[in-house]
C-alpha cells in the first residue's frame, strides 16, 4: 500500500459510494455488504449512517439512503468532470463580472464558490470567464450581483488560459494520482485512491482541445474513474449472486 495512502473513515466510505451511485441511493443491505468488503464493521457503519443522515448529508426512507440536497449538487457537479460535458467551441468565452459591492465577506466568499464550482477562472478581482464550451446551463447566471456576457479575447486564448489556470502542476498531480490508484489493489486503500482522484478531477478546467496542453491526463482520469465504478458495480453483481446462491 502506497505510504501515504490511509483507508477512508467510515462515514467518507459510505458518502464515497453513494456519490458514484446512479441513481444516488443504496440500501441498507448493500451497505453493509460494501462496509464488509471495505473492513468495515456493522455497528461502525451503523454509526457513520446515523450521523450521515443527522447531518443531512443523507436520507433514509424505507430502509433506503439517498444524498441529501448538497451532496446532490456536488454529485453533479462530480458527474460534469467524470463525463462528457463539452459542447463544440466557437471560440466565445463566458465572462461573469461582479457589478455590487458592498456586500459581506461572507456573501463574497459563497459567490466565488459558486464561480469556481462553474469552472470559471478569476481574471481580476470581480472578473471571472472561462472558454463556452460547456454544455450546462451557466449556474450564476440568476446571481443579481452579477452581469454576464458571451466574448471574444483580442489576445492569444491558450495563453490566457494558461493564466487562468495551473495547467501543468494540475497535469502533473492528475498523473500521480492515476499511479496511485494503478498501484493500489487493496479495497479499502484503492477505494481511497479513487475518491482523491475523483476530486482531483472535479477541479478539471474542461478547457477545449485547442488549449490544453500536450499530454493533458483529463481523459485518462474520466477512464481510470470509470473503471474503478464497473470495479464497485461488479462487486454487487458478485455478492448479489453468492446469496442467490446460498438460497
Amino acid at each position: 500500500m502506497p505510504e501515504d495512502l490511509a483507508p477512508l473513515p467510515a462515514r467518507s466510505v459510505v458518502l464515497s459510494l453513494l456519490l458514484g451511485a446512479h441513481p444516488a441511493q443504496l440500501s441498507s443491505s448493500e451497505l453493509t455488504r460494501a462496509g464488509d468488503h471495505f473492513g468495515i464493521s456493522s455497528p461502525t457503519l451503523r454509526v457513520a449512517l446515523s450521523r450521515a443522515v443527522a447531518a443531512g448529508d443523507l436520507t433514509r426512507e424505507d430502509g433506503t439512503y439517498r444524498l441529501g440536497p448538497r451532496l446532490i449538487a456536488r454529485q453533479v457537479h462530480q458527474d460534469e468532470a467524470a463525463e462528457d460535458a463539452e459542447a463544440a467551441w466557437d471560440g466565445t468565452w463566458e465572462m461573469a463580472v461582479v457589478v455590487v459591492g458592498g456586500r459581506s465577506g461572507a456573501e463574497r466568499a459563497s459567490l466565488r464558490s459558486t464561480l469556481a464550482r462553474a469552472r470559471l477562472g478569476e481574471l481580476r478581482e470581480g472578473v471571472w470567464t472561462r472558454p463556452a464550451n460547456l454544455r450546462r446551463a451557466a449556474p450564476y447566471a440568476d446571481e443579481p450581483v452579477l452581469s454576464t456576457f458571451r466574448t471574444q479575447p483580442v489576445d492569444d486564448p491558450e495563453a490566457l488560459a494558461s493564466r487562468l489556470w495551473d495547467l501543468d502542476a494540475w497535469a502533473t498531480e492528475g498523473r500521480r494520482h492515476l499511479g496511485l490508484l494503478a498501484a493500489t489493489t487493496e479495497p479499502a486503500p484503492r477505494l481511497a485512491a479513487a475518491a482523491r482522484l475523483v476530486r482531483h478531477l472535479s477541479e478539471d478546467p474542461l478547457l477545449p482541445t485547442p488549449l490544453l496542453p500536450a499530454g493533458w491526463p483529463g481523459a485518462e482520469l474520466r477512464a481510470a474513474y470509470v473503471a474503478y465504478q464497473e470495479e464497485l458495480r461488479a462487486l454487487t453483481l458478485a455478492d448479489s449472486s453468492v446469496r442467490s446462491e446460498r438460497a
